[in-house]
Order: C-alpha cells, then sequence, then structure tokens
C-alpha cells in the first residue's frame, strides 16, 4: 500500500487550504465576520478575493479661460477616484487579511517550522 501512495505522486493529495476544506472552521469564521462593522465588505473580500483595480475612462473636458483642455484617456483606479462601494471592499482587505491570519491560529506555524 505504501509503494501504491508513493507511486500515486503529491500532485494526487489534494492541498490543504483548498476551498472546501474545514469547514467548522470556515462556517465559525463567518459568523464571526458577521459580526463586524463591515462585514458585507470582509465577506466580499474573503469570498471573491482580494480588490483588482481596473482601469477608468476620464471624460475629455472643453478648455476655459481658467484652465487647459483635458482629452479622453483611460487611467488606472487610484484610491482617491475609487467608486465608494469598491473603496470598501478595497480598504477591508488589510483587516481580511489580518483575521484569516489570527484566525488560523499559531500551532501552524509550529507545525511549519518543525519540518
Amino acid at each position: 500500500m505504501h509503494n501504491n501512495i508513493m507511486a500515486a505522486g503529491l500532485r494526487d493529495l489534494p492541498s490543504m487550504l483548498a476551498t472546501g476544506r474545514y469547514l467548522q472552521w470556515q462556517s465559525r469564521f463567518l459568523r464571526y465576520i458577521d459580526t463586524r462593522p463591515n462585514e458585507d465588505a470582509l465577506r466580499k473580500c474573503i469570498l471573491n478575493g482580494p480588490y483588482i483595480a481596473t482601469t477608468v475612462v476620464v471624460q475629455a473636458v472643453v478648455a476655459t479661460d481658467d484652465s487647459p483642455a483635458v482629452f479622453e484617456h483611460t487611467t488606472v483606479e487610484t484610491p482617491m477616484n475609487i467608486y465608494p462601494e469598491n473603496k470598501t471592499h478595497f480598504e477591508s482587505e488589510k483587516e481580511a487579511i489580518h483575521l484569516i491570519l489570527t484566525g488560523i491560529g499559531d500551532e501552524i506555524y509550529s507545525t511549519i517550522d518543525a519540518c
């Protein structure tokens, strides 16, 4: 049996932290997220991944006496020009990472250090 396991190789084993594993921990963690003031943004960040900045089309502005003309162009989103609903998702990313790392606990680090 040991030879069969070794012959199969590691590529056939599922990832330890694959989606769908540790359902009890996942449900407890998501219930905890529901108690936070920014629960919707945290849930979106955890389930959908971090916010990915997109490009924004800046509309053309005609010249006036005080300012020059601005031609239509595209630019990457920044925290200054991001939509409010996307800004909460963007800002909750750091908190979500912190909550995930503190929720995992110290035992995983001692296991990794032992290898």
